[in-house]
């Protein structure tokens, strides 16, 4: 059987890289690349005849020019605005994006954490499970007889002409944006690199610094992944400079939040409340200080790290990823293609 030499570019750690590589196909020869270098990702691109650039990676002229064997750029993810389609293009080699499943989970997880945030989910239903007779007379209803808000909560309101500031702004961070458009939100974001102004202007994001994002924000949405740059990096000094009542909600790694701080700002008022779904220890320790204050009606949703599904058959869902390619070498048609 025929092996075709693939290059596998990614941002991403071993455990996922590992995952990936299980999932390709047999004729597939993939050589795994972490951040490559410019000079070092086209040297191993000479022999190449297929791409995969995993959600992020500039792919210019000059690395097209050298893969003369190049036939398909794939880009795991939805953005292609850092690939040259207009050479990739004039040297024949198709381009198309993969949607990432996992990815899209993550994003409507994180509208879910926003919600319950702003409505005070789990108050507002443990109020209603009590059932308790506190309220007063229960009534039946019609069409004049209810008892709107009979539990006299506050504040609960909705995303409505909110400002929700994104932190760690990738993949994960655009399927965000798209699915917030339309809400009447305002969205901020920061990243190490910033967008181009015509993407930027797609989802509607507005680039701030990050002092700024923690200021403005109603609502934080933390997407940062692991780096010793970005360990414990949401800390007390973070939410000192937040607004009162603002609310922090996190699919990003657990470890770059301070939980005891955090439990400490919501605790004091500073915080209006948190929605975690991924935590410093894994599986969640019972000492966690964000137990308590969930435990004990805050607005608190803690979830055990399922954002992105079960995802209990990972490598085969990862498999579908090379979709493109198994199609391009059969001679297919090519979904999701760009140029």
């Amino acid at each position: 059987m025929k092996r075709y030499k693939t290059v596998f570019t990614t941002e991403r750690g071993q455990r996922h890289q590992q995952v990936a590589l299980a999932a390709a196909p047999d004729m597939l020869d993939i050589t795994m690349l972490r951040q490559p270098a410019p000079d070092v990702l086209r040297a191993h691109l000479a022999e190449a005849e297929y791409l995969i650039s995993e959600r992020t990676g500039v792919i210019d002229a000059a690395t097209i020019q050298a893969a003369p064997h190049l036939k398909l750029i794939l880009r795991l993810g939805s953005l292609t605005y850092d690939i040259d389609t207009a050479a990739a293009q004039a040297a024949g080699v198709a381009v198309c994006y993969w949607p990432v499943a996992t990815v899209i989970r993550v994003a409507e997880h994180m509208v879910m954490q926003l919600l319950a945030l702003s409505k005070k989910l789990r108050e507002s239903e443990a109020i209603a499970l009590a059932a308790s007779g506190e309220w007063g007379e229960s009534k039946r209803t019609d069409e004049d007889t209810f008892a709107y808000n009979w539990s006299r909560r506050e504040n609960v309101e909705g995303l409505w002409q909110r400002t929700i500031g994104i932190m760690g702004f990738g993949e994960i961070g655009v399927e965000l944006a798209r699915r917030l458009q339309g809400w009447g939100c305002a969205l901020l974001y920061h990243k190490r690199r910033r967008l181009p102004p015509d993407v930027e202007a797609e989802l509607g994001l507005t680039y701030v610094d990050s002092d700024t994002l923690y200021a403005e924000s109603d609502y934080l949405a933390n997407l940062l992944p692991y780096f010793a740059s970005t360990d414990g990096l949401i800390d007390a000094d973070v939410f000192a400079k937040m607004k009162p009542g603002a609310c922090l909600v996190s699919c990003g790694s657990g470890s770059v939040i301070d939980e005891a701080a955090l439990a400490a700002a919501i605790e004091s008022g500073k915080l209006g409340g948190a929605a975690l779904d991924t935590f410093e220890w894994e599986p969640i320790q019972p000492d966690n200080p964000l137990i308590r204050l969930a435990r004990g009606n805050y607005n608190v949703l803690l979830t055990p790290h399922i954002a992105a599904g079960a995802v209990a058959a990972l490598v085969q869902e990862r498999a579908a990823d090379f979709s493109n390619v198994v199609r391009h070498i059969e001679g297919q048609p090519l979904l999701n293609r760009v140029s």
